[in-house]
């Protein structure tokens, strides 16, 4: 089955440790209610630079990445549906959705 990243993105951070902690629950609820379709959850950002021919960027714009999970679906069709429902987008982020290629390494 192909896998897929969901690239969690420009989320504004909970105001409180109280907020905070809700969204961490609902999160592991939405993540374990995705099964064995949730390859690896992956992990939050603290902080991202850019590196490119040009140099390294260190301030990439405000929450621009958030993290990374790796699901399995059975196209982006359902992979997309996967995300719609995650609790990052109430956070006022979005989700980018990438299926990833087999290649031989």
């Amino acid at each position: 089955m192909p896998k897929f990243a969901l690239i969690y993105r420009n989320a504004s951070p909970p105001s409180t440790p109280e907020e905070g902690k809700k969204h961490v629950q609902a999160w592991m609820a939405w993540s374990a209610g995705l099964g064995s379709a949730m390859v690896e959850p992956g992990m939050p950002f603290s902080q991202t630079v850019a590196v490119s021919n040009s140099g390294v960027t260190k301030d990439i714009g405000a929450n621009a990445l958030n993290g990374i999970s790796i699901v399995e679906a059975e196209d982006c069709h359902a992979a997309r549906a996967m995300a719609e429902s995650c609790p990052h987008l109430k956070l006022g982020g979005d989700i980018v959705i990438g299926e990833g290629m087999d290649m031989p390494m």
